[in-house]
């Protein structure tokens, strides 16, 4: 009678041994616990309808439009905020408002920008009373960074600005009259192009923030680009769904195809690290649905090519009778609109942002499952966690030193100052970085190293059960780290899900080839590539897009929790990389490590030095003496 082959073949560990700890069924089953919450996200699927359009007379003369931009960007084309260009460029609006008999005010402030230093910046508004005290703000930047014309970058939409003015304008009781149901706030801004500046002067300290409910910024509507609709906010928030469906509209009605939209990743993206130059992001931060028509990119053109021959009349047409139909339409149902919210959309269809939410939380189910499994296998062969844990913690305390050492030298002003808005992409902010400040956080940095390492050295080659220990730890660590995520912002799982999923699976790769190993640990890395990835080929940063991120945090627009949660998974990752190349060592035992820590035998180091020293030059001036 033939013999039963057993089960695994000789040369295979079996599952659960210390060759094979992570239980790969457990962690294939769970997944199947993922398809509820994908299938409630399918059947949160919405479709927002748009409002119905105005009924009112086309007004927009985009003819008179592109010869307001070319007299802009002709004859003031330097508007860099608080220069005499930028002056002459505030006269130049309130002298085409004038003749509308609208009166315009003037809110002056001074700010400090990243890379630039302390500006003077005003902005300018005008208003069109309503019926009703509700406020819809028609915006646009009217400066530039000073270096090209700025025709299409802002002339264009500080142009438009002046055209829809002008239809609000016309006396009432005039067969042409448009008397609005709302207050209608008309809004030149300063420092736009840094950040959006003025916009956020305007939420912060204008008597006419009070009651305003929505929002349509004008940037850049004269390119030969398609149209595109920009939602989003500083904080994980989108705009009004019926808001942005509206926009779409009345874009595809004058353009005869609806507006570019991102990708399903690039706004994955932009929930996990929010992020926006444009100026409706202030609005949308704070509850305001506010959105952004324009032609641009997400990086602004090349100055040199932003002239007036270069603006097309067409597309500034289109754009342009979208916005005003937009605005009367707001006018007519802005009870309609409402508030920010998040969602993801794919075509005309949106999905709600807690169904995307429940999701990525849902995809830590597999992982979860099998590091608490881990630890449960310790437990039964009685593999103790604390020495594992103990390396942990002095790999988090290196890069809380690290981090704590960033923060304070911001503080000191070492980094540069400015207000939290996002740095001009094409500005130096990203590379004027001061070789003191960085040599001195290396030469910290380094030494904060050589004091952790002394526990971390490897003085004998470590057990089997040493090295599970040792990914069990910073497996759970990771997990602890993952539920923090899902209580500050669950769409930065995005970033985190990577490395849970790739480095779940180093244990059992303990005996594989080391090249095996080190692609699993760089595949770990591949969330936090997203958001590097996103400001080097999205935006055009290139290789700056690290040091651009730094600036985010360096001037407190990127929050202070982030940088709470980037220490941790920077302390996994480093137990975990170790463990891959074989230096891993567990934290001594008190019976094996020195007498003296590291400090305090540098410390000693130097004073018998200094006292070798003291007695050796004692002894020589006694033997002159004799």
């Amino acid at each position: 009678m033939a013999a039963v082959p057993p089960p695994y073949a000789p040369d295979r560990p079996r599952p659960g041994s210390l060759e094979r700890p992570v239980n790969a069924r457990l962690y294939r089953g769970t997944w199947l616990l993922v398809g509820l919450p994908l299938l409630v996200a399918a059947f949160s699927v919405a479709r927002p309808a748009p409002l119905p359009p105005p009924t009112l007379p086309p007004a927009f003369d985009a003819g008179n439009v592109k010869a307001l931009a070319d007299d802009l960007a002709t004859n003031h084309s330097n508007r860099f905020p608080g220069s005499l260009g930028a002056q002459q460029a505030a006269d130049w609006f309130r002298e085409k408002l004038q003749p509308y008999g609208l009166k315009t005010s003037t809110d002056r402030f001074s700010t400090v920008v990243a890379g630039v230093g302390q500006l003077q910046l005003q902005n300018l508004l005008a208003i069109a009373p309503g019926h009703s005290p509700q406020k819809i703000v028609v915006m646009a930047h009217r400066d530039n960074d000073g270096t090209g014309q700025g025709a299409n970058d802002n002339a264009s939409g500080t142009a438009a600005l002046v055209e829809l003015a002008r239809t609000y304008s016309v006396p009432r009781g005039t067969p042409t009259s448009l008397t609005p149901a709302h207050t209608i706030v008309f809004l030149s801004t300063d420092g736009g192009a840094f950040g959006g500046l003025g916009a956020m002067q305007f939420l912060r300290h204008s008597p006419e923030r009070h009651g305003v409910v929505a929002v349509i910024n004008l940037d850049a509507i004269a390119g030969s680009g398609r149209p595109r609709i920009e939602i989003g906010g500083d904080t994980p928030r989108t705009s009004s769904g019926t808001l942005l469906e509206t926009a779409a509209s009345r874009i595809a009605k004058e353009a005869g195809q609806g507006p570019s939209r991102p990708s399903v990743l690039r706004q994955l993206i932009d929930l996990g690290f929010p992020y926006s130059a444009y100026e409706q992001a202030p609005f949308i931060s704070r509850g305001i649905a506010a959105v952004t028509l324009t032609t641009g990119g997400d990086r602004p053109p090349p100055t040199g090519t932003d002239t007036p021959a270069r603006l097309n009349t067409v597309r500034l047409g289109q754009v342009g009778h979208a916005a005003q139909e937009l605005l009367g339409t707001l006018d007519q149902g802005l009870e309609f609109v409402q508030g920010t919210s998040s969602y993801i959309y794919v075509g005309s269809r949106l999905i709600r942002g807690w169904a995307v939410e429940l999701v990525l939380m849902a995809l830590l189910l597999p992982f979860l499952a099998a590091a608490i499994d881990l630890f449960a296998r310790c437990r039964r062969r009685h593999i103790s966690l604390a020495p594992a844990l103990r390396s942990y913690r002095s790999r988090l305390a290196f890069w809380a030193f690290v981090a704590a050492l960033f923060e304070l030298f911001g503080l000191l002003g070492l980094w540069g100052t400015g207000t939290a808005r996002p740095p001009e992409l094409t500005s130096t902010a990203a590379r004027d970085w001061p070789a003191f400040g960085l040599v001195m956080l290396g030469v910290l940095a380094l030494v904060g190293w050589l004091v952790a390492r002394d526990r971390l050295l490897p003085r004998r080659s470590a057990t089997a059960e040493e090295e599970l220990a040792g990914h069990t730890a910073a497996l759970l660590c990771l997990a602890a780290l993952a539920l923090l995520v899902v209580a500050t912002n669950p769409f930065a799982l995005l970033f985190l899900l990577p490395s849970l999923h790739a480095w779940l699976w180093l244990p059992n790769l303990r005996e594989s080839p080391r090249w095996l190993r080190a692609a699993v640990v760089a595949a770990g890395f591949a969330g936090p590539s997203l958001v590097f990835g996103s400001f080097a080929f999205r935006y055009g940063l290139g290789w700056d897009a690290p040091w651009y991120v730094l600036k985010l945090r360096a001037i407190d627009y990127v929050p202070f929790v982030v940088v709470v949660l980037i220490v941790p998974w920077l302390a996994g990752a480093g137990q975990l990389a170790t463990l891959a190349a074989g230096r891993y060592a567990p934290y001594p035992a008190a019976e094996d490590r020195p007498r003296l820590g590291p400090a305090r035998r540098v410390v000693r180091r130097l004073v018998l030095a200094s006292r070798s020293r003291r007695r050796a030059s004692e002894a020589a001036r006694r033997a002159l003496e004799r």
